[in-house]
């Protein structure tokens, strides 16, 4: 069970971060946001595992193969999530993506690593993602303000990336011996090279443009160390524990809480999203119980 809930706190993290991410978007670019982020959330991530877990000689390809994880997952799926996020809203950029990256990751993971779901596990992924769909589009309907093309394209390249990300790290945590914050670290790692570069490629700015540049960062850090360090540690777990698709599905919980959280800060529910939440729950609750 320890990766299931790894999987679902993960979700609860970003959840949370996704909504102050969104309002930090309105300071920085994308790129300068995610290479801050991975700035940020490397120091941390280094300072924890020298102190608890020192990474210790590890093979060349568990480097290889989890830069090239970060380069996918963070580097570039960050930054799409990033552009969905100024387009379309954190709600509707966290439905999209958690729609599609389920259903990438099974089958990636079947062509990758021969990870196979029993047909109740396909049972609940699909239960999850109908759910999810139907509330995406009564989101859509009723949120016209919001909708941009271009948005969901982003979301769409974030979920393709996020799998690809999720199915190589699966493939590295099950076939080496590597701790969760190291391997978190190294896909940090591989994110921030790639962000660097598309930032000196594009000549994007660094630093955000605000009058109360103390204020920006302290939400910053919050948002970083709940959304990076805290959820991808988190996902790292999950990855540990349990299976590919599994684990990506319930990380689509965050679609859930997300909607609970803006309810909480008074955005109404819509009867039928209450309704299609609930079955998604049963869902997630069928993957619990099944692994």
């Amino acid at each position: 069970m320890m990766g299931e809930f790894a999987a679902l706190s993960a979700a609860l993290c970003w959840a949370v971060s996704a909504r102050l991410f969104q309002t930090l978007g309105k300071f920085f670019s994308p790129l300068s946001l995610n290479f801050w982020k991975g700035v940020v959330s490397v120091g941390l991530l280094l300072s924890v595992s020298q102190l608890l877990t020192p990474p210790g000689q590890l093979p060349t390809a568990v480097w290889g193969w989890l830069l090239l994880s970060g380069v996918i997952g963070i580097g570039l799926g960050d930054t799409f999530f990033f552009q969905a996020l100024n387009k379309i809203g954190d709600a509707q950029s966290i439905l999209i993506a958690e729609t599609l990256a389920p259903v990438l990751t099974a089958l990636l993971a079947m062509a990758w690593i021969g990870e196979w779901l029993s047909w109740q596990q396909w049972l609940a992924v699909a239960l999850v993602i109908i759910s999810v769909d139907v509330i995406v589009k009564i989101h859509r309907r009723a949120a016209l303000t919001l909708f941009s093309p271009t948005g969901y394209v982003y979301a769409a390249l974030a979920a393709l990336c996020q799998a690809a990300g999720a199915v190589i790290s699966r493939d590295v945590l099950t076939s080496f011996e590597i701790d969760a914050f190291n391997a978190s670290l190294i896909r940090l790692l591989g994110g921030l090279l790639i962000v660097c570069l598309l930032m000196v490629f594009t000549r994007q700015r660094w630093l955000p443009t605000t009058t109360d540049k103390g204020k920006t960062w302290r939400l910053f850090i919050l948002a970083v160390f709940i959304g990076t360090f805290m959820a991808l540690t988190l996902q790292m777990l999950a990855f540990s524990y349990t299976k590919a698709a599994v684990a990506q599905t319930l990380l689509a919980a965050s679609v859930l809480l997300s909607l609970g959280i803006g309810w909480l800060l008074g955005d109404r529910v819509n009867r039928n999203v209450a309704v299609w939440s609930a079955l998604a729950v049963a869902g997630i609750a069928m993957l619990v119980w099944l692994e």
